[in-house]
């Protein structure tokens, strides 16, 4: 398993290398820091000279790159281009804000789906089974920004009408420096949470009830029920069991894509998040914030990975990886 592990890691360098080179590449093009200055009067034509040189843009961009993978290492991930700020102690920080949004609407999504899945797949053809195979399929076309700009309208009106203040439609405090697990934060991470809830409960609970279908009428699992075995333990010990292997793939996969839809429910509730940050920084220019923000979300998808190919190996014991 070790040797597997390390094998996965060192693999992992050369993917990441270049897919930071190439999102180096492109987001070196697509505008430069300073451009806002270049249209301030007051900014002379020397100083202008002065920030080129010590930003290297007077450089060509493959070796901008190395200067960037130089302070990637020996500096935590540099400087910000534009406030000249330490770009570590914002990922944290902000980090640690998408962080605590998604998990728990990921671990809310991965127990209800698993449950509607499995109860699902049980009483196949059931109402209860066409009731959230309608809910899911209508949560999977649901575009992550208009739901939560609907949860947002939702709410603002029972507050506008009701005067009864439940949940908060933006930030993540009432007052700056709130604590980070207060009745206060509940309220106003809750609607992100269950922006977020929504779209994974529909994805974990379609490939659970269809996993669970796949394996439900294998040949293991009618000849335990030949020998005797009661149905609750076939269906824990036989069919749950390796009916969670696709799942926890998809669960690896979507964590890129909720960093993704973060990105837009944290713009929409303006949350201090990740995701928020990134698109402060997109809009700046902000060349090194904009790559901070990708290697960290790459390094993220590629552990989440190895996490889930080492996980294949507690659920199916047929898998070996030594």
């Amino acid at each position: 398993m070790l040797t597997y592990i390390a094998r996965r890691v060192l693999y992992s360098i050369p993917v990441l290398l270049l897919s930071s080179f190439l999102s180096f590449l492109f987001v070196s093009y697509a505008g430069n820091p300073i451009a806002l200055l270049r249209q301030n009067p007051r900014v002379s034509h020397q100083t202008l000279i002065n920030l080129t040189h010590q930003m290297h843009l007077d450089k060509p961009v493959i070796v901008r790159y190395f200067y960037w993978l130089h302070d990637v290492f020996a500096d935590k991930l540099g400087n910000s281009l534009i406030t000249l700020q330490p770009i570590w102690p914002q990922i944290t920080r902000t980090m640690s804000h998408t962080a605590q949004v998604i998990i728990i609407s990921e671990g809310l999504a991965i127990m209800l789906g698993i449950a509607v899945g499995i109860y699902s797949a049980i009483r196949q053809y059931s109402i209860f089974d066409y009731m959230f195979t309608s809910i899911s399929f209508f949560g999977f076309a649901l575009p992550t920004f208009w739901l939560a700009l609907l949860l947002q309208i939702a709410f603002t009106d029972i507050f506008l009408h009701w005067n009864v203040r439940i949940f908060y439609t933006s930030g993540l405090n009432s007052n700056p420096g709130g604590s980070a697990w207060s009745i206060d934060r509940l309220q106003h991470i809750a609607l992100p949470v269950m922006t977020l809830l929504i779209i994974s409960f529909a994805l974990y609970s379609r490939y659970m009830r269809a996993s669970m279908l796949d394996v439900i009428n294998s040949d293991y699992v009618r000849t335990a029920r030949a020998k005797g075995v009661p149905e609750w333990k076939v269906i824990m010990r036989h069919v749950f069991r390796n009916a969670l292997i696709p799942i926890t793939t998809v669960t690896a996969l979507n964590i890129g894509g909720l960093l993704g839809g973060a990105i837009v429910t944290e713009t929409v509730f303006s949350l201090d998040g990740i995701g928020f940050w990134f698109v402060q920084a997109l809009n700046a220019k902000d060349l090194y914030e904009v790559m901070a923000y990708l290697v960290v979300t790459s390094v993220i998808i590629v552990l989440f990975n190895l996490i889930a190919d080492v996980t294949y190996g507690f659920l199916d014991p047929r898998i070996r990886y030594d």
